[in-house]
């Protein structure tokens, strides 16, 4: 209960301190484009955020977190730029990290940064 896709329950992309689960389409699109081409389950370490949540961990005041446009994934056995490199071509914005890797659908064009 509670599967929104093939490989997706609306429970993983809950902020971790309030009940704000809502999940956009072509966040959720994008996650299971990135599970299929890479045949592994992907783990969600963090989707959406209330403000407070943002706040406590530092997150941009724009954050995509705040707007359910956003997951930071771990793919297993993916290294977190293989992951990035892969995300960058099918046109969502790409936050390159050591552990994980952020995607957003934000709108306007995608961008990549390093964290």
């Amino acid at each position: 209960m509670g599967d929104i896709s093939k490989n997706f329950n609306r429970a993983e992309f809950k902020c971790s301190c309030c009940d704000f689960d809502t999940v956009d389409t072509m966040t959720l699109e994008a996650l299971e484009t990135i599970r299929d081409y890479f045949k592994q389950p992907i783990t969600i370490n963090s989707a959406n955020r209330c403000v407070n949540h943002n706040t406590s961990v530092g997150g941009a005041a724009r954050s995509q977190h705040l707007y359910s446009r956003a997951a930071d994934i771990v793919v297993k056995g993916v290294t977190p730029s293989d992951v990035a490199d892969y995300a960058e071509t099918i046109g969502v914005s790409v936050g390159r990290y050591s552990t994980f890797t952020h995607i957003d659908s934000r709108s306007g064009a995608p961008v990549t940064w390093f964290g």
